[in-house]
């Protein structure tokens, strides 16, 4: 992680992955993780970095007092290093580290309770992110959520032969990259099941969305 201080950056984002467990839910979760680390490492790398883990990321202790730590958010119970960084990262001060050795690995969640605690409680802090993050972020899962309803009323009501030359794509588009991102992250065992994963994914938007517009809780327990 400290290579990537190299060249001047102040903020460096990288790779919190979690154990690998049997069971098909430690696929999910692990997934939506990795998910998740393909954004916003990629955005990072576009110059857009808008969150980072706790579980690995590193920053100078001048730019920590520059922005005065978590103070702009001391409201909220939950998210400090996420929104920290959203908040001071740039397109010249930030870098990514996806070496392998720099990976660092978590206990997943054990249960379905846990998980869903956890995601909540993220994306209640999520609201907090610049307006063009928000707009960015919301029109990627928007257009994923869309997806897999508006293929199958195309098939039914529109033309059938274009509406699987538009999946066909899109399928060898996405399987092209998530190849090469599994392979990257050391997520190769998903790669198998990266289609099922994905029609999943519209069912993961579909129970978190309310969680968009719940006001977090202020308390700490």
């Amino acid at each position: 992680m400290q290579e990537g201080f190299t060249d001047g950056p102040e903020i460096v984002l990288g790779y919190g992955a979690l154990h690998k467990k049997k069971g098909f839910f430690n696929k999910l979760v692990r997934w939506e993780t990795f998910q998740t680390a393909l954004q916003y490492l990629s955005y990072s790398r576009a110059g857009l970095t808008y969150m980072g883990v706790g579980r690995n990321l590193s920053y100078k202790k001048t730019v920590f007092f520059r922005h005065k730590g978590f103070s702009s958010h001391n409201h909220v119970p939950g998210g400090d290093d996420d929104l920290f960084i959203n908040k001071a990262a740039n397109k010249k001060n930030t870098a990514i580290v996806i070496d392998k050795d720099a990976f660092t690995l978590s206990e997943p969640p054990r249960a379905w309770k846990d998980w869903v605690k956890q995601k909540n409680r993220h994306y209640t802090t999520s609201k907090y992110y610049k307006a063009g993050h928000k707009f960015l972020l919301g029109l990627y899962a928007i257009s994923h959520f869309l997806f897999y309803p508006l293929f199958i009323l195309s098939i039914v009501f529109y033309s059938w032969k274009l509406a699987l030359i538009v999946f066909g794509i899109r399928l060898l588009i996405q399987g092209f990259i998530m190849f090469k991102t599994t392979s990257k992250l050391d997520e190769k065992d998903l790669f198998p099941w990266f289609l099922v994963l994905d029609i999943w994914m519209f069912f993961y938007y579909l129970r978190f969305s309310s969680a968009l517009v719940k006001r977090p809780k202020k308390e700490w327990k």
